[in-house]
């Protein structure tokens, strides 16, 4: 995994390395390592995953599916590593896809500079002789801390009209 010890400057890292990370982000979700996958986040971070109806919904002022911040977001992953997820106890078998992995230009500059990334995404998860689907986008903006690259934040944004056909979404995407 491309962990970019010492980038030059977040506009000097390349496609093939944020892919490289996104990969290792949907590996380490895959094998269900989620204190790998949380270390993977800046100490301020955001994950949201909006509601179909309202894709581009505000949690300040819309209803979303889920918004954590780095509170949140830890109590999540102690909850889905321990027994207290019913729902992901056993845990599910998932597989990751990410696809068309898009940069965008550094907005910022110094350690408040934020490289927005956007990506395709379909999320396969096995659970109980059932396969669902989750087929989205999910957008990241992110930067480099502690030498190395983080995510600020990550919003799937799921392209399903209704996820009655998933049942529920109890993994991370």
């Amino acid at each position: 995994m491309t962990t970019l010890l010492q980038p030059v400057a977040l506009d000097a890292v390349t496609r093939a390395e944020v892919e490289d990370y996104l990969y290792h982000e949907a590996e380490l979700l895959d094998a269900w390592n989620l204190d790998g996958w949380f270390a993977l986040f800046a100490a301020t971070l955001r994950y949201v995953v909006p509601c179909n109806d309202t894709p581009d919904g505000d949690p300040a002022r819309d209803l979303v599916l889920i918004d954590d911040d780095e509170l949140r977001l830890r109590l999540r992953v102690e909850r889905l590593n321990s027994r207290k997820a019913h729902r992901e106890y056993p845990h599910s078998h998932t597989n990751h896809q990410i696809s068309n992995v898009r940069l965008d230009t550094v907005e910022g500059s110094g350690p408040d500079a934020e490289l927005p990334v956007r990506a395709s995404s379909t999320v396969w998860r096995f659970r109980n002789g059932r396969a669902v689907s989750y087929v989205g986008t999910h957008y990241y903006r992110l930067v480099v801390q502690d030498g190395q690259l983080r995510i600020r934040s990550k919003r799937a944004v799921l392209n399903m009209t209704e996820l009655r056909p998933a049942g529920d979404l109890a993994i991370i995407l």
